[in-house]
């Protein structure tokens, strides 16, 4: 029987733009209160759910603990779901990448064909999308008026215009999509999940073009990697979960207490600043604790990780060139988790003196944070005065306050000289140094912020344990 959950431990989490808005999806969101609807369409910090390629039998042995052993069926309902239905989801994101494949090849046939651009083009096609008439969004509302937490159509109508706008621009850019496949003469011929392809098989022709099972492959490695190790991470978090609430109850049992007594003594009656971070502290160390104790095992087999070759580009750093271990992170000053692991990133890096070379590259999210850019900007012109991690610091810590006046304000706080760092702010050098950390962020994969590399492994979590465990990977290679 399956001991009850006492507490679980948080997971990571990151800042995403959302490329892809269904409209079938629109009522799902409509049930929530509008500022989260907002959220979840402007911006969305997510935990990546994804795909594995171990092996799915349901009686497999995931883990050990306290002599027991730990299958599928001790994972949570959304756990054991999530395991039965990997392969089929990495299915469906191989299918979902191809789909993005032919769709920017077509927009790219067409902008030459017309002298234009991709993003151009998508533009104008999502300008016929109609707005909302009065009429319908009072229809949503009334068919939703409970999930409005009490407030009136009136103070939810720019929010819920505003998300059925968006919602009917992505479908018009979708359809218009069609039109061009259909124009471009795009033919499915093989099924890009079909058995024992190999690298010369065609899966798309494109007119004359075509789409390889090789270029599929090449194009998509790292994204599949990463589907593959985060339903990999979601499914050993949940694992952990179970296992803790397990040997919580295993060592109140040894004690001959409540199991209540036990995470009272280790977590509540050790608190003092009360804070979300110190609990996971304590939380997480009692978890360690029992583990030890217990000889927890981890037996899920985690994907093969996929390395390239992270440039460092000519980005602030610290910490020894000739360091053996090199971390690259793509930040984003006003991403809520980039503030947030910036300073375990750094309480980390401090454990290994003189053995990590640390680099800040930049990945504003422009379309989810108005002032990223300009904040992008700004620091790097505090790197052309030697002050980018003191400047950085401040970013992170002041995200509400990225406007001009401030982040000229900041500089003068650390000693920046004022006329330089306005003359770097608005210099082209500088807004083009900004923007190949972005295109070869692109090139790489990158999708979410923050982005960390360890030696060019990409970590799919940020939390302590998660950078501590990348570190001494590549420190064992």
């Amino acid at each position: 029987m399956r001991a009850k959950t006492i507490f679980s431990l948080p997971a990571s989490y990151a800042c995403a733009p959302i490329t892809v808005f269904e409209p079938r999806n629109l009522l799902k969101f409509a049930v929530l209160n509008i500022s989260t609807m907002k959220i979840l369409f402007i911006t969305t910090c997510i935990l990546i759910a994804a795909a594995a390629t171990f092996a799915q039998q349901a009686d497999a042995i995931l883990a050990t603990a306290a002599g027991k052993n730990f299958t599928s069926a001790s994972l949570s309902k959304e756990g054991q779901k999530l395991y039965a239905d990997q392969r089929s989801a990495i299915a469906k994101h191989r299918e979902e990448r191809l789909a993005k494949m032919v769709r920017s090849a077509v927009l790219e046939l067409e902008a030459k064909a017309v002298a234009t651009t991709p993003e151009k083009l998508i533009a104008a096609a999502g300008t016929k999308a109609v707005p909302a008439t009065p009429a319908e969004l009072q229809s949503i509302y009334n068919r939703n008026s409970t999930a409005f937490d009490g407030r009136t159509l009136a103070q939810v109508r720019d929010d819920l215009a505003d998300l059925v706008k968006r919602s009917r621009e992505q479908k018009a850019a979708d359809d218009y999509v069609e039109l061009l496949k259909v124009k471009h003469k795009v033919a499915n011929v093989n099924d890009v999940n079909a058995a024992r392809l190999k690298p010369a098989d065609i899966l798309v022709t494109i007119g004359p073009s075509r789409i390889t099972v090789e270029q599929f492959d090449t194009a998509n490695k790292a994204s599949i990697n990463d589907f593959e190790r985060n339903i990999f991470e979601d499914l050993k978090a949940d694992l952990r979960t179970s296992m803790l609430s397990v040997l919580t109850a295993e060592e109140a049992s040894s004690r001959s207490v409540a199991v209540g007594t036990i995470y009272a003594s280790e977590v509540t009656d050790k608190l003092r600043a009360y804070t979300e971070q110190e609990k996971f502290d304590l939380e997480t160390a009692l978890q360690k604790r029992l583990f030890a104790k217990y000889s927890a095992k981890i037996l899920l087999k985690e994907p093969v990780p996929f390395s390239q070759a992270i440039s460092v580009d000519d980005d602030p750093a610290s910490g020894p060139t000739a360091a053996p271990v090199t971390i690259v992170m793509f930040s984003d000053f006003q991403c809520p988790a980039c503030s947030a692991t910036h300073p375990v990133l750094k309480s980390v890096i401090a454990e290994y003196p003189e053995k990590i070379r640390f680099v800040v590259r930049d990945y504003p999210l422009i379309a989810l944070h108005e002032n990223a850019f300009r904040a992008a900007l700004a620091a790097n012109a505090a790197n052309a005065q030697g002050k980018f991690f003191e400047y950085a610091e401040i970013l992170y810590t002041h995200q509400d306050a990225l406007d001009d006046a401030s982040l000229k304000k900041y500089a003068a706080s650390v000693g920046l000289n004022p006329k330089q760092f306005e003359l770097d702010l608005t210099d082209e050098k500088t807004a083009a140094e900004v923007r190949k950390d972005m295109a070869d962020a692109a090139i790489y994969g990158v999708s979410w912020t923050p982005t960390i590399y360890v030696n060019g492994v990409k970590v799919m979590r940020s939390g302590a344990d998660d950078l501590r465990e990348a570190i001494d990977r590549a420190l064992s290679k």
